[in-house]
Protein backbone atom coordinates (compact mmCIF):
# COMPACT_ATOMS: atom_id res chain seq x y z
CA UNK A 1 0.00 0.00 0.00
CA UNK A 2 1.57 3.29 -1.11
CA UNK A 3 0.72 6.95 -1.27
CA UNK A 4 0.69 6.67 -5.08
CA UNK A 5 -2.22 4.22 -5.10
CA UNK A 6 -4.28 6.52 -2.86
CA UNK A 7 -3.62 9.82 -4.60
CA UNK A 8 -7.32 10.81 -4.82
CA UNK A 9 -7.75 10.18 -1.08
CA UNK A 10 -4.50 11.98 -0.31
CA UNK A 11 -5.69 14.96 -2.34
CA UNK A 12 -8.90 15.15 -0.32
CA UNK A 13 -7.13 14.80 3.02
CA UNK A 14 -4.67 17.51 2.02
CA UNK A 15 -7.39 19.93 0.88
CA UNK A 16 -9.59 19.21 3.92
CA UNK A 17 -6.67 19.75 6.29
CA UNK A 18 -5.90 23.05 4.55
CA UNK A 19 -9.53 24.21 4.81
CA UNK A 20 -9.89 23.16 8.46
CA UNK A 21 -6.68 24.83 9.60
CA UNK A 22 -7.36 27.85 7.40
CA UNK A 23 -10.67 28.26 9.21
CA UNK A 24 -8.91 28.09 12.59
CA UNK A 25 -6.14 30.42 11.44
CA UNK A 26 -8.65 33.02 10.33
CA UNK A 27 -9.71 33.77 13.89
CA UNK A 28 -6.27 33.76 15.54
CA UNK A 29 -5.49 37.44 14.87
CA UNK A 30 -8.94 38.63 16.00
CA UNK A 31 -9.92 36.37 18.91
CA UNK A 32 -7.67 38.18 21.44
CA UNK A 33 -9.06 41.49 20.17
CA UNK A 34 -12.59 40.26 20.78
CA UNK A 35 -11.59 39.10 24.26
CA UNK A 36 -10.08 42.52 25.04
CA UNK A 37 -13.38 44.11 24.02
CA UNK A 38 -15.22 41.87 26.49
CA UNK A 39 -12.72 42.23 29.37
CA UNK A 40 -11.41 45.77 28.87
CA UNK A 41 -7.97 44.74 30.16
CA UNK A 42 -4.93 43.28 28.38
CA UNK A 43 -3.77 41.43 31.50
CA UNK A 44 -7.22 39.86 31.90
CA UNK A 45 -7.26 39.14 28.16
CA UNK A 46 -4.04 37.14 28.56
CA UNK A 47 -5.67 34.93 31.17
CA UNK A 48 -8.91 34.52 29.24
CA UNK A 49 -7.15 33.80 25.96
CA UNK A 50 -5.21 31.06 27.73
CA UNK A 51 -8.39 29.80 29.40
CA UNK A 52 -10.24 29.51 26.06
CA UNK A 53 -7.35 27.56 24.56
CA UNK A 54 -7.35 25.33 27.65
CA UNK A 55 -11.09 24.67 27.30
CA UNK A 56 -10.56 23.66 23.67
CA UNK A 57 -7.71 21.35 24.70
CA UNK A 58 -9.71 19.83 27.58
CA UNK A 59 -12.39 18.74 25.14
CA UNK A 60 -9.66 17.35 22.88
CA UNK A 61 -8.40 15.31 25.82
CA UNK A 62 -11.84 13.90 26.56
CA UNK A 63 -13.00 13.34 23.00
CA UNK A 64 -9.94 12.47 20.89
CA UNK A 65 -9.68 8.87 22.14
CA UNK A 66 -13.43 8.42 21.70
CA UNK A 67 -13.33 9.72 18.13
CA UNK A 68 -10.21 7.70 17.37
CA UNK A 69 -11.91 4.52 18.61
CA UNK A 70 -15.10 5.38 16.73
CA UNK A 71 -13.04 5.66 13.55
CA UNK A 72 -11.46 2.26 14.32
CA UNK A 73 -14.96 0.81 14.57
CA UNK A 74 -17.02 2.65 11.94
CA UNK A 75 -14.34 3.96 9.58
CA UNK A 76 -12.48 7.22 8.99
CA UNK A 77 -14.84 8.74 6.39
CA UNK A 78 -17.96 9.31 8.56
CA UNK A 79 -15.83 10.56 11.44
CA UNK A 80 -14.10 13.20 9.32
CA UNK A 81 -17.30 14.34 7.60
CA UNK A 82 -19.37 14.75 10.78
CA UNK A 83 -16.56 16.71 12.41
CA UNK A 84 -16.29 19.09 9.44
CA UNK A 85 -20.01 19.82 9.61
CA UNK A 86 -19.80 20.39 13.37
CA UNK A 87 -16.93 22.86 12.96
CA UNK A 88 -18.96 24.91 10.50
CA UNK A 89 -21.85 25.19 12.96
CA UNK A 90 -19.46 26.05 15.80
CA UNK A 91 -17.78 28.94 13.96
CA UNK A 92 -21.20 30.41 13.19
CA UNK A 93 -22.15 30.23 16.87
CA UNK A 94 -18.93 31.98 17.87
CA UNK A 95 -19.56 34.71 15.31
CA UNK A 96 -22.76 35.51 17.22
CA UNK A 97 -21.12 35.44 20.70
CA UNK A 98 -22.41 38.30 22.91
CA UNK A 99 -20.04 37.59 25.82
CA UNK A 100 -17.05 35.57 27.04
CA UNK A 101 -19.15 32.66 28.24
CA UNK A 102 -20.63 32.20 24.78
CA UNK A 103 -17.08 32.14 23.40
CA UNK A 104 -16.15 29.54 26.02
CA UNK A 105 -19.02 27.27 24.94
CA UNK A 106 -17.97 27.73 21.33
CA UNK A 107 -14.40 26.73 22.11
CA UNK A 108 -15.68 23.64 23.94
CA UNK A 109 -17.72 22.56 20.91
CA UNK A 110 -14.75 23.32 18.67
CA UNK A 111 -12.57 21.07 20.80
CA UNK A 112 -14.97 18.18 20.21
CA UNK A 113 -15.28 18.67 16.45
CA UNK A 114 -11.56 19.32 15.94
CA UNK A 115 -10.79 15.91 17.40
CA UNK A 116 -11.25 14.58 13.86
CA UNK A 117 -7.52 15.20 13.42
CA UNK A 118 -7.09 11.80 15.07
CA UNK A 119 -9.03 10.22 12.19
CA UNK A 120 -7.01 12.18 9.61
CA UNK A 121 -3.71 10.88 10.95
CA UNK A 122 -5.16 7.37 11.28
CA UNK A 123 -6.31 7.65 7.65
CA UNK A 124 -2.73 8.36 6.59
CA UNK A 125 -1.47 5.41 8.63
CA UNK A 126 -4.06 3.22 6.83
CA UNK A 127 -2.83 4.09 3.35
CA UNK A 128 0.94 4.11 3.87
CA UNK A 129 3.61 1.56 4.65
CA UNK A 130 5.52 2.08 7.95
CA UNK A 131 8.66 3.27 6.14
CA UNK A 132 6.67 5.99 4.34
CA UNK A 133 4.79 7.37 7.34
CA UNK A 134 7.21 10.11 8.39
CA UNK A 135 6.88 11.59 4.90
CA UNK A 136 3.10 11.07 4.92
CA UNK A 137 2.66 12.73 8.30
CA UNK A 138 4.98 15.49 7.09
CA UNK A 139 2.64 16.06 4.15
CA UNK A 140 -0.36 16.35 6.47
CA UNK A 141 1.56 18.72 8.72
CA UNK A 142 2.45 20.71 5.60
CA UNK A 143 -1.24 20.82 4.70
CA UNK A 144 -2.00 22.21 8.15
CA UNK A 145 0.77 24.74 7.65
CA UNK A 146 -0.54 25.73 4.22
CA UNK A 147 -3.88 26.49 5.83
CA UNK A 148 -2.00 28.40 8.47
CA UNK A 149 -0.36 30.52 5.78
CA UNK A 150 -3.63 31.68 4.26
CA UNK A 151 -5.74 31.68 7.43
CA UNK A 152 -4.00 34.28 9.61
CA UNK A 153 -3.17 36.48 6.62
CA UNK A 154 -6.79 36.49 5.48
CA UNK A 155 -7.96 36.78 9.09
CA UNK A 156 -5.77 39.83 9.62
CA UNK A 157 -7.20 41.41 6.50
CA UNK A 158 -10.82 40.52 7.30
CA UNK A 159 -10.30 41.64 10.90
CA UNK A 160 -9.93 45.21 9.70
CA UNK A 161 -13.65 45.04 8.82
CA UNK A 162 -14.56 43.80 12.31
CA UNK A 163 -13.47 41.01 14.68
CA UNK A 164 -16.50 38.82 13.88
CA UNK A 165 -16.12 38.73 10.10
CA UNK A 166 -13.38 36.03 10.12
CA UNK A 167 -15.65 33.72 12.15
CA UNK A 168 -18.29 33.78 9.40
CA UNK A 169 -15.69 33.07 6.74
CA UNK A 170 -14.32 30.21 8.88
CA UNK A 171 -17.84 28.72 9.05
CA UNK A 172 -18.08 28.84 5.27
CA UNK A 173 -14.69 27.14 4.80
CA UNK A 174 -15.59 24.28 7.16
CA UNK A 175 -18.89 23.83 5.32
CA UNK A 176 -16.94 23.69 2.05
CA UNK A 177 -14.69 20.96 3.48
CA UNK A 178 -17.77 18.92 4.44
CA UNK A 179 -19.36 19.21 0.99
CA UNK A 180 -16.08 18.43 -0.76
CA UNK A 181 -15.52 15.33 1.35
CA UNK A 182 -19.09 14.13 0.93
CA UNK A 183 -18.45 13.56 -2.77
CA UNK A 184 -14.71 12.76 -2.85
CA UNK A 185 -13.52 10.90 0.26
CA UNK A 186 -13.29 7.08 0.08
CA UNK A 187 -13.05 4.88 3.15
CA UNK A 188 -9.51 3.79 4.09
CA UNK A 189 -10.17 1.15 6.76
CA UNK A 190 -11.56 -2.18 5.42
CA UNK A 191 -14.31 -3.77 7.50
CA UNK A 192 -12.19 -6.84 8.26
CA UNK A 193 -9.56 -4.64 9.95
CA UNK A 194 -11.98 -2.74 12.17
CA UNK A 195 -12.02 -3.12 15.94
CA UNK A 196 -15.07 -3.35 18.19
CA UNK A 197 -15.76 -0.15 20.12
CA UNK A 198 -14.91 -0.32 23.81
CA UNK A 199 -15.27 2.39 26.42
CA UNK A 200 -12.32 0.85 28.25
CA UNK A 201 -10.12 1.88 25.31
CA UNK A 202 -12.08 4.94 24.22
CA UNK A 203 -12.01 6.88 27.49
CA UNK A 204 -8.92 9.12 27.67
CA UNK A 205 -7.36 7.30 30.62
CA UNK A 206 -7.94 3.93 29.00
CA UNK A 207 -6.44 5.17 25.74
CA UNK A 208 -3.37 6.44 27.56
CA UNK A 209 -2.71 2.88 28.75
CA UNK A 210 -1.66 2.10 25.20
CA UNK A 211 1.17 4.61 25.57
CA UNK A 212 2.28 2.88 28.77
CA UNK A 213 2.33 -0.55 27.14
CA UNK A 214 5.89 -0.15 25.85
CA UNK A 215 8.82 1.90 27.24
CA UNK A 216 9.52 3.43 23.82
CA UNK A 217 5.92 4.60 23.43
CA UNK A 218 6.02 6.05 26.95
CA UNK A 219 9.23 7.93 26.23
CA UNK A 220 7.95 9.33 22.95
CA UNK A 221 4.66 10.35 24.56
CA UNK A 222 6.60 12.26 27.23
CA UNK A 223 8.66 14.05 24.58
CA UNK A 224 5.47 14.82 22.68
CA UNK A 225 3.93 16.33 25.82
CA UNK A 226 6.91 18.66 26.37
CA UNK A 227 6.84 19.68 22.70
CA UNK A 228 3.13 20.53 22.82
CA UNK A 229 3.52 22.32 26.16
CA UNK A 230 6.30 24.58 24.89
CA UNK A 231 4.60 25.50 21.63
CA UNK A 232 1.26 26.34 23.18
CA UNK A 233 2.98 29.57 24.22
CA UNK A 234 2.01 30.75 20.73
CA UNK A 235 -1.70 30.16 21.21
CA UNK A 236 -1.61 31.69 24.69
CA UNK A 237 0.38 34.91 24.32
CA UNK A 238 1.78 35.32 20.79
CA UNK A 239 -0.75 37.87 19.49
CA UNK A 240 -0.86 39.83 22.75
CA UNK A 241 2.95 39.82 23.04
CA UNK A 242 3.53 41.05 19.49
CA UNK A 243 1.01 43.85 19.99
CA UNK A 244 2.39 44.90 23.37
CA UNK A 245 6.12 44.74 22.66
CA UNK A 246 6.27 45.76 18.99
CA UNK A 247 2.99 47.66 18.56
CA UNK A 248 1.68 45.31 15.88
CA UNK A 249 -2.00 45.19 14.92
CA UNK A 250 -4.06 42.30 13.58
CA UNK A 251 -2.77 42.79 10.02
CA UNK A 252 0.93 42.66 10.97
CA UNK A 253 0.35 39.66 13.24
CA UNK A 254 -1.58 37.92 10.49
CA UNK A 255 1.26 38.47 8.02
CA UNK A 256 3.83 37.12 10.48
CA UNK A 257 1.72 34.04 11.16
CA UNK A 258 1.44 33.53 7.40
CA UNK A 259 5.24 33.70 7.21
CA UNK A 260 5.42 31.06 9.94
CA UNK A 261 3.04 28.93 7.92
CA UNK A 262 5.22 29.22 4.81
CA UNK A 263 8.22 28.07 6.80
CA UNK A 264 6.24 25.11 8.14
CA UNK A 265 5.09 24.13 4.65
CA UNK A 266 8.69 24.12 3.42
CA UNK A 267 9.96 22.28 6.48
CA UNK A 268 7.30 19.59 6.74
CA UNK A 269 6.31 19.27 3.10
CA UNK A 270 9.74 19.41 1.44
CA UNK A 271 12.54 19.00 3.97
CA UNK A 272 11.46 16.43 6.57
CA UNK A 273 11.27 13.54 4.08
CA UNK A 274 14.77 14.25 2.75
CA UNK A 275 16.28 14.63 6.22
CA UNK A 276 14.66 11.41 7.42
CA UNK A 277 15.95 9.58 4.36
CA UNK A 278 19.50 10.67 5.21
CA UNK A 279 19.49 10.66 9.02
CA UNK A 280 16.53 8.46 10.01
CA UNK A 281 13.51 9.25 12.18
CA UNK A 282 15.37 9.30 15.48
CA UNK A 283 18.13 11.79 14.69
CA UNK A 284 15.73 14.00 12.76
CA UNK A 285 13.44 14.15 15.79
CA UNK A 286 16.25 15.29 18.11
CA UNK A 287 17.48 17.96 15.67
CA UNK A 288 13.96 19.35 15.35
CA UNK A 289 13.47 19.54 19.11
CA UNK A 290 16.82 21.26 19.69
CA UNK A 291 16.30 23.85 16.95
CA UNK A 292 12.82 24.61 18.28
CA UNK A 293 14.43 25.55 21.59
CA UNK A 294 16.90 27.86 19.83
CA UNK A 295 14.10 29.60 17.94
CA UNK A 296 11.99 30.23 21.04
CA UNK A 297 14.99 31.62 22.93
CA UNK A 298 15.77 34.00 20.06
CA UNK A 299 12.16 35.18 20.01
CA UNK A 300 12.17 35.89 23.74
CA UNK A 301 15.40 37.91 23.48
CA UNK A 302 14.53 39.85 20.29
CA UNK A 303 14.43 43.58 21.00
CA UNK A 304 13.02 44.56 17.61
CA UNK A 305 10.16 43.30 15.52
CA UNK A 306 12.55 42.35 12.70
CA UNK A 307 14.66 40.13 14.95
CA UNK A 308 11.49 38.59 16.35
CA UNK A 309 10.32 37.73 12.84
CA UNK A 310 13.74 36.32 11.86
CA UNK A 311 13.68 34.08 14.94
CA UNK A 312 10.82 32.21 13.29
CA UNK A 313 13.37 30.61 10.91
CA UNK A 314 15.22 28.45 13.45
CA UNK A 315 11.96 27.87 15.29
CA UNK A 316 10.48 26.33 12.13
CA UNK A 317 12.84 23.35 12.52
CA UNK A 318 10.59 22.04 15.28
CA UNK A 319 8.49 20.81 12.34
CA UNK A 320 11.04 18.01 11.91
CA UNK A 321 10.05 16.56 15.28
CA UNK A 322 6.28 16.16 15.02
CA UNK A 323 6.03 13.80 12.01
CA UNK A 324 9.02 11.72 13.11
CA UNK A 325 7.57 11.20 16.58
CA UNK A 326 4.31 10.11 14.95
CA UNK A 327 6.14 7.77 12.57
CA UNK A 328 8.13 6.12 15.34
CA UNK A 329 5.00 5.53 17.39
CA UNK A 330 2.82 4.13 14.59
CA UNK A 331 5.44 1.46 13.84
CA UNK A 332 4.88 0.03 17.32
CA UNK A 333 1.13 -0.69 17.21
CA UNK A 334 -1.09 -2.81 14.97
CA UNK A 335 -3.22 -1.51 12.09
CA UNK A 336 -6.40 -1.94 14.12
CA UNK A 337 -4.95 0.28 16.89
CA UNK A 338 -3.92 3.26 14.75
CA UNK A 339 -7.04 5.26 15.59
CA UNK A 340 -6.62 4.51 19.29
CA UNK A 341 -2.96 5.56 19.11
CA UNK A 342 -3.80 8.85 17.42
CA UNK A 343 -6.53 9.47 19.98
CA UNK A 344 -4.06 8.80 22.79
CA UNK A 345 -1.51 11.12 21.16
CA UNK A 346 -4.12 13.86 20.86
CA UNK A 347 -4.99 13.35 24.52
CA UNK A 348 -1.35 13.90 25.44
CA UNK A 349 -1.35 17.07 23.38
CA UNK A 350 -4.66 18.08 24.95
CA UNK A 351 -3.32 17.67 28.48
CA UNK A 352 -0.49 20.00 27.51
CA UNK A 353 -3.07 22.21 25.81
CA UNK A 354 -5.00 22.59 29.06
CA UNK A 355 -2.06 23.21 31.35
CA UNK A 356 0.21 25.20 29.03
CA UNK A 357 -2.10 28.09 27.99
CA UNK A 358 -3.25 28.54 31.58
CA UNK A 359 0.37 28.61 32.73
CA UNK A 360 1.66 30.88 29.98
CA UNK A 361 -1.42 33.09 30.15
CA UNK A 362 -0.81 33.57 33.88
CA UNK A 363 2.94 34.05 33.41
CA UNK A 364 2.40 36.65 30.71
CA UNK A 365 -0.09 38.50 32.88
CA UNK A 366 2.32 38.82 35.80
CA UNK A 367 5.42 39.67 33.71
CA UNK A 368 4.02 41.71 30.81
CA UNK A 369 4.91 45.10 32.34
CA UNK A 370 8.51 44.37 33.30
CA UNK A 371 9.68 41.26 31.38
CA UNK A 372 7.26 40.45 28.55
CA UNK A 373 9.64 37.94 26.90
CA UNK A 374 9.84 35.64 29.93
CA UNK A 375 7.06 33.39 28.63
CA UNK A 376 8.99 32.61 25.44
CA UNK A 377 12.23 31.97 27.34
CA UNK A 378 10.49 29.53 29.66
CA UNK A 379 9.02 27.79 26.61
CA UNK A 380 12.56 27.54 25.19
CA UNK A 381 13.75 25.88 28.40
CA UNK A 382 10.94 23.33 28.18
CA UNK A 383 11.94 22.63 24.57
CA UNK A 384 15.48 21.92 25.76
CA UNK A 385 14.02 19.34 28.15
CA UNK A 386 12.11 17.81 25.23
CA UNK A 387 15.30 17.62 23.16
CA UNK A 388 17.19 15.88 25.98
CA UNK A 389 14.30 13.46 26.47
CA UNK A 390 14.21 12.79 22.73
CA UNK A 391 17.94 12.04 22.68
CA UNK A 392 17.59 9.59 25.60
CA UNK A 393 14.64 7.86 23.96
CA UNK A 394 16.46 7.67 20.63
CA UNK A 395 19.40 6.01 22.35
CA UNK A 396 17.09 3.34 23.76
CA UNK A 397 15.74 2.74 20.27
CA UNK A 398 19.25 2.14 18.98
CA UNK A 399 19.99 -0.64 21.48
Amino acid sequence: MTLRSFRPALGFIFVTAVLDIMAMGLVIPVLPQLIVEFTGSEADAGFWNGALVAIWAAMQFLCSPVIGSISDRYGRRPTILVSAAGLSIDWALMALAPNLWWLAVGRAIGGVTSSSFTAIYAYMADITAPEDRARAFGLISAAFSAGFVAGPALGGLLGTFGPRVPFWVAAALSALAFVYGLFILPESLPREKRMAFSWARANPFGALKLLLSHPELTGLATVNFALYFAHHVFSAVFVLYAGHRYGWGVFEVGMLLAFVGVLDVVMQGLIVGRVVKRLGDRRTMVIGLAMGAVGLACMGLANTGLLFALAMIPNAFWGLAMPTIQSLMTARVSESEQGQLQGANNSVGAIAGVASPLFFGWLYGVTVDDHPGISLLVAALISVVAAIGGAITARRFAR
